[in-house]
């Protein structure tokens, strides 16, 4: 039996013993979802063997493998090696593309949901910076095969950046900062335009240069307002007191 093993080994160290054997074994491992050991192989190719064609390729399989394994730094790390030692491979989209589903934000989950937690209320953190890595696709890549999700994820992702900057404003409002609740929803303005929090921040300007006395940005900001939207400006802004028995 000791004979068997150690034949055993031997062969299998034999299999491995090439680029192209190693690579095979860690796409094998990746489909059985052996994220570790797909990893450790990948990681030994590209020491190994660093000038095969198969090394280029365990970079960006090292992306998702570190990814999929739970290791967020180490797949950031990685996807920007890739992209700084090869910045005018047309694989960069995939290593760029991947960077933003990194950071890209969680959905509320079933508890939260529950309890009505709002995704509006929590700060942006990676948010921008998704955003930012899923635009370079674009740019860079337009006709990439990650074009189309990244554009549907920087949606997403526009629309929570400016209703977090809404709430913030309203925020701000609320506590008779009326200036720093102008800038910030002129800025969601400025940078969301299609967003529907856009409604919304377009009517605390109004209010707020209001509270300021500026008769004049409060008419110009209502004028567009009203060429726009429909309704109050007051419901729009969504105001309200909070009292001791809101508990979120």
């Amino acid at each position: 039996m000791l004979a068997l093993a150690l034949t055993g080994c031997a062969h299998r160290k034999l299999m491995l013993n090439s680029p192209v054997a190693v690579y095979n074994q860690a796409k094998k491992e990746l489909a059985d979802y052996n994220y570790n050991s797909a990893i450790k192989l990948l990681q030994r190719l590209t020491a190994v063997y660093p000038f095969s064609m198969q090394a280029r390729q365990a970079q960006l399989d090292l992306i998702f493998a570190y990814y999929r394994a739970g290791e967020r730094a180490a797949a950031i790390d990685a996807a920007n090696t890739f992209i700084q030692q090869h910045p005018t491979q047309p694989r960069c989209d995939y290593a760029w593309y991947m960077k933003g589903v990194i950071d890209f934000p969680r959905r509320a989950n079933p508890i939260e949901r529950v309890f009505g937690a709002s995704l509006a209320k929590r700060p942006p953190l990676k948010l921008r910076k998704s955003f930012d890595d899923f635009r370079t696709v674009i740019e860079r890549y337009p006709h990439s095969i990650y074009a189309h999700d990244a554009w549907q994820r920087m949606i997403y992702l526009r629309d929570r950046l400016a209703a977090y900057d809404v709430y913030v404003a309203r925020y701000y409002y609320m506590r008779g900062a009326y200036v720093a609740a102008a800038r910030r929803a002129k800025a969601v303005i400025d940078r969301y335009q299609s967003a529907p929090a856009s409604r919304s921040a377009l009517a605390l300007m109004v209010l707020s240069y209001r509270r300021l006395g500026l008769k004049t940005p409060a008419a110009q900001a209502q004028k567009v307002y009203e060429a726009n939207f429909k309704g109050s400006i007051a419901a729009a802004a969504a105001l309200r007191h909070s009292h001791w028995w809101h508990f979120w």
